[in-house]
């Protein structure tokens, strides 16, 4: 029988220094095989059988999804290294269907609400350190949606990865994958501009674009926390989270009529289907578009 455990930290080096895969990926992978490893202590075909039966018993069909896919990462991982010679995937079902669920996004008006509050902040700050947390805080809004950018890209973003006077700011997403997303929005240019001149000695220090108090790096859950603290305040009862403005973004701009591969290359999807499932968030568009545009409106028969 072979034993597998021996050869699973060599795997996470691999995707560590191999595939350049990130940290927080590569801790993914070492619970689902930890947690793998507490099930069964071989690899074949009717264990694995009987794991998939155990996580669809247990998890959501997303998660079953994932587990999977560090498995067959795994076993991929042996075949290259020649230590196994077949793979016990093979001729085994392990498709599983995901309900669709349609991205939540943010009313236009509720978002100018969002971006008008913001700015209030500054205005009505009683020290100059809440004017430079507000300054902060209406850059970080402003430009999660200007850029539709992930909201752990937006936290991750590093200060030299922010061109101002090419009006522009690079990302690297998911596998590390690097776009350039143009910021052409003058307002939207003039806070970051703000937010860097007042933040400047923080941002030099910590190696990150955006400071907490601290002088660490802002982190995902206090963006959250700054988001629904300001829905508090004005009045929004939706439940806004960062995620929500890149939806946002996508459908807005598809209503615009912009090409959905454009929207594909700015949200840094590698596949336009993910990127398609905005467009069955845009029926209200469509409505519009057959009420004022359809040929049949020009006839009259009367």
């Amino acid at each position: 029988m072979f034993e597998y455990r021996p050869f699973v930290d060599q795997f996470l080096d691999y995707c560590r220094y191999h595939k350049k895969l990130s940290e927080k990926t590569v801790r993914a992978y070492k619970i689902d095989l930890s947690q793998y490893a507490l099930f069964s202590d071989t690899l074949s075909k009717q264990a694995l059988w009987d794991y998939i039966e155990c996580l669809n018993k247990k998890y959501k069909p997303k998660t079953v999804k994932r587990k999977l896919a560090t498995l067959k990462a795994f076993i991929h991982f042996l075949l290259l290294q020649d230590y196994i010679d077949f793979n016990p995937f093979d001729k085994l079902e392990t498709s599983i269907r995901e309900p669709v669920l349609l991205p939540k996004t943010i009313p236009l008006d509720v978002i100018a609400k969002i971006i008008s509050f913001s700015y209030q902040q500054i205005g009505s700050a009683q020290s100059a350190y809440q004017m430079k947390c507000a300054v902060r805080n209406a850059a970080v809004i402003e430009l999660l949606f200007a850029t539709g950018a992930r909201i752990a890209e937006i936290c991750t973003l590093k200060p030299e990865n922010v061109d101002l006077l090419g009006r522009s700011v690079k990302f690297y997403g998911k596998g590390s994958k690097e776009r350039l997303i143009p910021v052409e929005n003058m307002a939207v240019l003039s806070i970051l501009k703000r937010y860097r001149l007042l933040f400047e000695d923080n941002i030099s220090v910590s190696g990150y674009f955006f400071v907490n108090k601290l002088g660490r790096r802002m982190t995902e859950q206090s963006v959250r926390n700054m988001l629904s603290s300001y829905c508090n305040q004005c009045g929004v009862e939706m439940h806004i989270t960062p995620h929500m403005f890149r939806h946002s973004f996508a459908t807005l701009l598809l209503e615009e009529d912009v090409d959905i591969r454009y929207i594909q290359r700015m949200l840094g999807h590698s596949s336009i289907t993910t990127t398609q499932i905005y467009t069955h968030v845009t029926s209200s568009k469509q409505k519009e578009i057959l009420k004022t545009k359809h040929p049949r409106n020009k006839m009259d028969f009367q």
